[in-house]
């Protein structure tokens, strides 16, 4: 049932064994006071706090509205999606440094198609807005800032209907665990748009997304955090009907049609 929305080891050293008369003398141990100010001092010394990886991840949000249904939608193929796509996000830094390691091409709305862009993936803030971002080596990066919120924004543009399971940081949006293609999805219906506004807590509310650190994010407190920084979306269709017809061949075939491939009219 899919959801719907609206070194060595160390030797043995023989006790009696006596020292070379080369060796140097070992020094003589310090005055008890002089041990005792450097054990005080060493035990006074601070830890040394983690390192704070830059840039922005996904913290739980607030409590927000976000009702759902259970409805049948039965995949082709059960584990393997006929397209993914990957949406990376940061702050306007970390973005461009991003990007430029891509090699930058140009400065674009942070959005991405699957399918031939039948449908079309893009983060949205608070107000419905998309988010600036950039477009480099294939991939697309979205602008972000520190406390704002977001949304996932799907646009469907074909006549088919689709399932489409969803992640961020690596965390599936409907149980917080590690995501995979298993997992089960949102409903996004025909020439419709789907709103994904945060990680599910029941069927009728969500946890907002909200840019944060990464160390605050909810992919840190539950202990990973090597995938903070991408939302994922892995796009399934229908058992029983026809997938949408414009794969990468069919478009080459078009791009290749020649318009004059003959000289002269023939018979039938």
């Amino acid at each position: 049932m899919a959801p719907i929305t609206t070194g060595g080891s160390p030797g043995a050293y023989p006790s009696q064994m006596a020292a070379p008369e080369s060796s140097p003398a070992a020094p003589a141990p310090p005055p008890a006071s002089q041990a005792g100010s450097t054990a005080r001092a060493e035990a006074a010394r601070p830890a040394q706090a983690p390192t704070e990886r830059p840039g922005l991840a996904t913290h739980w949000g607030e409590t927000r509205s976000s009702y759902i249904r259970s409805t049948s939608f039965y995949r082709a193929d059960y584990d393997r999606p006929f397209a993914t796509a990957s949406l990376w996000y940061n702050d306007a830094e970390g973005a461009r440094a991003q990007a430029a390691a891509e090699g930058f091409r140009r400065t674009e709305r942070g959005e991405v198609g699957l399918a031939q862009s039948g449908v079309v993936v893009s983060l949205r803030d608070g107000q419905g807005r998309l988010l600036p971002g950039y477009q480099a080596g294939g991939k697309a990066f979205a602008v972000g800032d520190a406390g704002e919120r977001y949304t996932i924004w799907l646009e469907n543009r074909t006549p088919a209907r689709f399932e489409v399971v969803i992640s961020v940081d690596g965390l599936d949006v409907m149980d917080g665990q590690a995501a995979s293609f298993q997992k089960r999805g949102y409903l996004l219906q025909p020439h419709a748009s789907l709103e994904i506004d945060g990680f599910r807590q029941s069927e009728a509310t969500v946890a907002a997304f909200r840019f944060g650190s990464v160390r605050g994010s909810y992919a840190g407190r539950k202990g990973d955090d090597r995938n903070v920084g991408v939302v994922g979306v892995a796009m399934f269709h229908e058992r029983g009907v026809p997938a949408w017809p414009w794969d990468p061949q069919e478009i080459e075939r078009r791009r290749d049609a020649n318009p004059f491939p003959g000289q002269f009219a023939t018979p039938p």
